[in-house]
This record gives structure tokens, sequence and C-alpha cells, in this order.
């Protein structure tokens, strides 16, 4: 299973990146590496002000290839598959009412 290492310095990019429709939550990872939808990662999440990463498996459930049109970088969207560490409930607590409001993100 392939292994990414995700480190959010800052509640913007997590914002950018956090998948809230996803039933279960998900993160849109920027990357340049081919993946294939429904393929399946585990990733070790690393939030701001985290001391230690957590760790959360997913699937893929979103491509955005390079060059797409809407100028967005290139990466996957994960949904959370297996989140024993609560990452989602962590990162819906970080972002509060950010979670409101009409920035644009990188799915969205």
């Amino acid at each position: 299973m392939q292994e990414l290492l995700v480190d959010f310095e800052d509640l913007d990019e997590l914002y950018r990146c956090y998948m809230p429709a996803l039933k279960h939550g998900g993160l849109f990872i920027k990357t340049n590496t081919r993946y294939e939808l429904g393929q399946a990662v585990n990733m070790r999440v690393t939030l701001p002000d985290a001391l230690e990463h957590d760790l959360v498996l997913g699937k893929i459930v979103w491509i955005t290839p390079q060059g797409a049109q809407n100028s967005n970088p290139p990466g996957v969207g994960i949904g959370f598959t297996e989140d024993k560490d609560r990452v989602n409930d962590k990162i819906i607590k970080l972002l509060g009412t950010m979670l409101n409001a009409d920035k644009p993100t990188y799915t969205m």
C-alpha cells in the first residue's frame, strides 16, 4: 500500500485541502505522482501545531491532472476509510467556522 507523508503548516492550506463533502472526510494532496481511482493509501498526517503525525487510511476518490483547466495544482483527493486517530474530527475542530467560508478550495 502506498504511504504518503502529509504536513500542514497552516490552517488556510488545511482548509483548501479538506474535503468535507465526503461522508468520513478526506484530504486533497498536491502531487505529480500517478494514482488510480479506488487505490488504497496510508497517510501520516501532521496537522497545524501538532507535535506528532496521525495515521489514516483512505482511497483515491478524486484526481486533478497536471495542467487542469481550473488552474488548481495537480493532485489527488483521498477519502478517509479508516480513521482510528480521529483525524477528521481534529480537522473539523481546527477549522471551526472556516468551514462555512466561501473561499475556494482545491476540489470544489
